[in-house]
Formats: C-alpha cells, structure tokens, sequence
C-alpha cells in the first residue's frame, strides 16, 4: 500500500468492502472502484484525533520512606551508622549445621522480633524472605509518618506495592522437601504459595489494604533496582501514587549454600569472617552470602506535599540491559554494564558531569568487580570529584535485596553528606586507581548525583539514579 503526496487524492488498496482506514491521524474512507479494487479519499481529521488530550507534565518521584533488615541493623541510621564505622556484619552460621560444607560464613541475621510487624499465624510457617519483605515494608511506611489517619484517607487503588525476591522461597522449599522425606503428608500447606516470590508483596497488600499495582520482578541479584525502577514509572504514569518498592531474600539454608558453593562462588575465609568480602582486592576469594531486605517508599511529589512529608531524595530514574552473553559472568568489554549506565543518566537527564558518587555492585568476585569498575571509569573517570564504594563489604551480598539495601544506603548518603568507606581493600587489583575509592575510613562528600548499580546472573544490568531533592 502507497500513500501519494497530497492528501486529497486517491489511494488504491486492495480490499473490496466500504470501511475506514486510518493512516496517523488522517482517516481515509474506502471507496469501490470499477476494477473491483478500493479507493480511498482523505477526510477530515476525526474528533477524537482533534479532542486528544494534551500530554500531561512528568510526575517527580521522591522517596519520602525506607525500611530495612541486614545483618547490621532493622533500621536505616542504625544500619548507616554501622556502614560509616566500617562494621562488618560476617559472621559464621548459626542457623543450620554447616560443618560439613567448605563455607561456613555469611552476612546472617543471628535475631529478628516479628512482634507488631508480622502476625504469629504466618510467622511460624513464612519463609524468613517474606517475614523480612513484610517487616521492612511496614518500617517504611512508619519512617514515612504514614499515620493510621493518613492511611485511612489513602486512595488505595492507587497504592501498590512492588518488592521481588531473587531466590523465593527456598528455606521453605527445602523443608518440604525434608518433611517428603517422611511423608507427603508432613509437607506444609502453605509450601506452593510461600515459595512464589510475589506472595510477599501479596500478603503485604492484604495487610494494607492496597489494590494498586501489585507483583514481583525476579532478575537475580539486580531484582531490587528492576522494582524500584518499574515502580517508580506506575507513579511517572500516573497508575499510582505511592509504590512500597525493593527486594528481600533469605538463601542462607542448606540448599542455598550449597548451591553457591557448588558454583565456586563463595569465599572460605572461615577462620577470619570479618575479612572475607573484599570488593576490589586483589587476595579475595568470592563473594559471601547475605540476606535481609531493603524497601523505599517512592511517592509522587505533589502527593509527599500534599500530606506534608519529609522528602529524602529524589529519584530522577534509571535503566536495566542485558548482556546476553553468559550464565554468570559479565560481557568481557563491559557493554551490557555501560550501556545500563548511559540509558540511565539519558533517562534521568544528567549529565556524567553531574554524578559525584556511585554505589557499586561490586561483589568481591575477580571478573565483576574489574569489569565494572572498569565501566565506571569509562563513564566518570573525567570527574576529579567521583567517589566510589562497596556496601557488600560489611553485609555481604544480599542477593535480590542488595539494591534495595544499597538505595538505603545511597539516600543516607545524601541525607547525612558522608558516604561510607571501603573496607578489607588493602592490595587493590592492578589498573584499580583507588583515589577514586573510598578509602577504610568514611568521607566527607556534598553529592549532586548519586547512582546505584546492581548486575545479576543471566547478564541482568541495572542502573538507579537519586539526588537531593530541590
């Protein structure tokens, strides 16, 4: 099919009915010819082209909340506080008998109160990701002064709820698996829909009374910043007005670390824990495992204003890509991870000028930690003022919840203008220029831009954006 230059002349097509066809915004109207073709005539453009509504003006997003639960703390200051005297959280494992395995540390919550923040029927039967995701989701919504009175007052079909988990869950999966052992009568009822990563963010909104968007995104250990990022566009297109978003996961079980294990991924440095994450050295061994939960509260600015809340950043956006190259290892030219880092600051519309501080992915593994440092000074190595850390350094890696821990970390940042060090970096890898590191102790630093990175298996890239609000 032609379209001619002018509009007003005919257009052949080979149909043979009288209907309309559209063309843009131009309607044409089809008309039999002779030869038993169709011709069609232009006519006016039709009312709901000339009555389309004009587009309507962007939406800020700000974080005006945030809750956690990491091996350093369930409270945000508490955490940072701990962060900023270099902390460690790595412990060995208390939770199962792991004596047998290789790897017998980890960045494990040795006690955590549910009382006021879970109920006890589901306590006792959850998976510890969902009891985490549920507990960090509500402390966001106290740190946000969400009163029982604002809540009441909530149009709540316009509030959702988005926070994934990477691995689900697996302590309950595995106990099922056990409890078969016996008989198939022992397995827990609730064993299929406690495993399902977006029961958390289900029973959450059971609990609030929350009809807006409500599901869970699963991309490894980039979860969190892919949740955070689709959250924040519900509100960007007005299908919400807050979004409880993030990540939570709880693999320290036997399957979890012996499947880790299994990959070779994991550090054995038993005998000294507090030593064993190393993001850029040299003398590292892998990375150790962590588990928690990281949630922000993002709400569309005039709505924050409206109720009077205090604004503690403001997320400008983001991007995700996919290397699609390997399982587990990044692409070797570091493609996937740039090219997550420019969509995000076009999307955000700064500048690499303005960006002075990046949260790291960063895991302590030889090939990631390289390959993205090595992105990073592709995109900001121009800039005398960048700094740059790792938070898995004190609470290891916390899987799918690592990002939305680390946006925590990134906001106190901004909130408190001191950015957490760097420790265990004693012999940098070789090409690593540490003056753009962190050194051991924390730093003063006035951030203008502030970029979270998580990358996960599967070549899963991510990129997240926040700023002082102004």
């Amino acid at each position: 099919m032609s379209l001619v230059a002018s509009p007003f002349t005919f257009l052949v097509l080979t149909q043979r009915n009288n209907h309309h066809r559209r063309h843009g915004n131009q309607r044409y109207r089809l008309l039999p010819s002779v030869e038993g073709k169709a011709m069609a005539i232009a006519m006016e453009p039709s009312e709901e082209a000339t009555m389309r509504k004009p587009r309507m003006k962007k939406r800020r997003v700000v974080v005006t909340g945030m809750g956690v639960v990491t091996p350093l703390g369930h409270d945000p200051n508490v955490l940072y506080n701990n962060l900023l005297e270099g902390v460690s959280g790595i412990s060995k494992i208390h939770s199962f008998d792991c004596t047998q395995f290789p790897t017998r540390i980890a960045g494990e919550i040795k006690s955590f109160p549910t009382d006021g923040w879970v109920a006890p029927k589901f306590s006792r039967r959850m998976d510890k990701f969902m009891i985490y995701l549920l507990t960090a989701g509500k402390k966001a919504l106290v740190d946000a002064g969400v009163t029982q009175d604002i809540m009441n007052g909530l149009n709540k079909e316009k509030c959702g709820i988005l926070i994934g988990s990477a691995m689900g869950g697996m302590r309950v999966g595995y106990d099922a698996c056990e409890a078969y052992r016996v008989s198939h009568k022992k397995i827990n009822p609730f064993t299929i829909p406690f495993v399902a990563t977006n029961m958390g963010s289900a029973i959450l909104a059971m609990d609030l009374g929350w009809m807006g968007p409500n599901y869970s995104i699963s991309t490894a250990c980039a979860t969190s910043n892919f949740c955070i990022l689709n959250a924040a566009n519900h509100i960007i297109q007005g299908e919400a007005d807050l979004m409880l978003c993030g990540g939570s996961d709880s693999a320290i079980a036997p399957i979890g670390l012996g499947g880790f294990v299994a990959c070779r991924a994991l550090s054995q440095r038993n005998s000294d824990p507090t030593k064993a994450s190393r993001p850029w050295d040299i003398n590292r061994d892998g990375f150790v495992l962590g588990e928690g939960a990281g949630v922000l509260l993002l709400e569309e600015l005039e709505h924050a204003k409206n109720r009077g809340a205090h604004i503690c950043a403001e997320f400008l956006g983001g991007s995700f890509t996919c290397d699609a190259y390997h399982v587990t290892e990044p692409h070797p030219d570091g493609a996937g991870i740039i090219l997550s880092i420019e969509k995000a600051l076009a999307h955000s519309g700064v500048s690499k000028e303005d960006v002075n501080y990046i949260n790291a992915h960063a895991a302590s593994t030889s090939v990631g930690d390289l390959k993205e440092y090595q992105a990073l000074i592709h995109c900001f190595g121009q800039n005398p003022e960048l700094r740059i850390n790792s938070t898995k350094s004190m609470v290891g890696h916390l899987l799918g919840a690592a990002g939305g821990v680390e946006a925590v970390a990134t906001i106190q940042a901004i909130k408190t203008g001191w950015v957490h060090p760097n420790i265990n970096l004693e012999n940098p890898d070789e090409g690593v220029d540490t003056n753009v590191l962190v050194s051991s102790k924390k730093e003063r630093l006035d951030i203008k831009v502030a970029m979270s990175n998580s990358f996960g298996f599967g070549g899963q890239n991510s990129s997240i954006i926040f700023a002082p609000f102004k």
